[in-house]
């Protein structure tokens, strides 16, 4: 799959109200959604990927892992060893003690299920957590164990986008009414956990697979802009 500089500066534009809501700037109390768009994002490039590799007949899950771990592996290690340095030269001996399980969580990308067992995002105490952000880290990668191989079921049992798109658009509505359901019910839980997620990460499968090779140029452009709206 081709480099696509646009994603990334939709990724950009992504992460500014996350870093504003976190900086508490006034009118920007939403801005975590910019964790939804991400979720949109990955779905829609790990799904270019898998078409990719599943429409030339080489898919393999082992090699669709190891270039998954040299995109992310890397700057995951600097960050997290820049942060085990502030955190050790900053934090009290309880606050570095919950460090070091977040460390730990993330090692087997669960500090997803580590968090919504601690606290809700929106607590206070969020803000002793320097890990906090790995919980969407967590997310993508819980999906990525599963998604791959139900892609290569589903392009088993039809190749085609239609039938591609109606079992993927049924995960969709699954998921999205298990997470207005769970909004109602479980908060924290459906902020932090995997089933609740689904439905975003699906609808960037369902985007990938619709979008490009069917809208015309300046349609796209034109839905491009109202989306950034």
């Amino acid at each position: 799959m081709q480099y696509r500089k646009e994603i990334d500066g939709l990724r950009a534009i992504a992460v500014l109200p996350v870093l504003l809501f976190h900086a508490k700037v006034p009118g920007f109390g939403g801005g975590y959604v910019g964790v939804d768009i991400f979720f949109v994002i990955s779905g829609y490039l790990i799904t270019g990927i898998l078409l990719e590799d599943l429409r030339q007949d080489r898919f393999s899950i082992l090699t669709f892992y190891e270039r998954r771990a040299r995109r992310i592996l890397p700057a995951l290690f600097a960050m997290t060893a820049a942060t085990a340095v502030g955190a050790y030269a900053l934090m009290a001996p309880d606050q570095f003690r919950d460090f070091g399980q977040s460390l730990i969580a993330l090692a087997i990308f669960g500090s997803n299920i580590l968090f919504w067992w601690e606290s809700g995002y929106f607590e206070a105490s969020a803000e002793e957590k320097p890990l906090l952000h790995t919980g969407g880290l967590a997310v993508e990668e819980q999906f990525y164990i599963v998604f791959p191989a139900l892609l290569y079921l589903i392009w088993r049992i039809s190749r085609r986008d239609r039938a591609m798109l109606t079992m993927l658009g049924t995960l969709v509505l699954a998921s999205l009414a298990f997470s207005q359901w769970q909004s109602a019910v479980a908060p924290t839980a459906n902020f932090y956990l995997l089933p609740s997620r689904v439905w975003e990460l699906v609808i960037g499968s369902i985007a990938m697979i619709i979008a490009t090779p069917r809208i015309a140029a300046p349609w796209r452009a034109a839905l491009g802009w109202a989306g950034i709206g």
